[in-house]
């Protein structure tokens, strides 16, 4: 890494995030799943939110979603993400909602209720994060810091 090129804010490490984040490292990415109830928990926790049970297991994601919000920046606010980026929140086929990045070309007209796939994207500074492309882009060109295509 140049000593110009931004560098990824680390992840906030909770008690209970390094697996998750491991298992984003290596490109499978899994959530705590409560083996009572089912329930998939993001972020990872002690117990079960639901049930209160603390049985719970490290599942891998199907990796689909769908866009339930979304902004595009237009001012920089931390250095590994020029302007314009965009953030969007993502509810997981298995129910947590996540925040990320789009990938590739942003869709016309509202973002709400596209349906995206999780993509790994490996950051300039070697970091590797969990993004969506729209699901029904296959070769989209892609910006790993984030900004939608314009």
């Amino acid at each position: 890494m140049s000593e110009t090129q931004a560098k990824t804010p680390a992840p906030v490490m909770g008690l209970f995030d390094r697996e998750m984040w491991n298992t984003i490292r290596d490109r499978q990415w899994r959530l705590q799943a409560c083996r009572r109830c089912g329930t998939y928990h993001y972020p990872p926790g002690p117990g079960c939110s639901v049930c209160l049970s603390t049985d719970l297991e490290w599942k891998t994601l199907s990796g689909a979603g769908k866009i339930i919000s979304w902004i595009v920046y237009e001012r920089q606010y931390l250095p590994a993400y020029p302007a314009p980026y965009n953030v969007i929140a993502v509810q997981l086929a298995e129910g947590p909602v996540v925040m990320s990045n789009l990938e590739g070309t942003a869709p016309e007209g509202t973002w709400i209720g596209r349906e995206v796939s999780l993509v790994y994207a490996t950051m300039p500074d070697g970091v590797v994060l969990p993004r969506f492309r729209l699901a029904d882009t296959s070769s989209a060109s892609t910006n790993p810091a984030g900004g939608a295509a314009r």
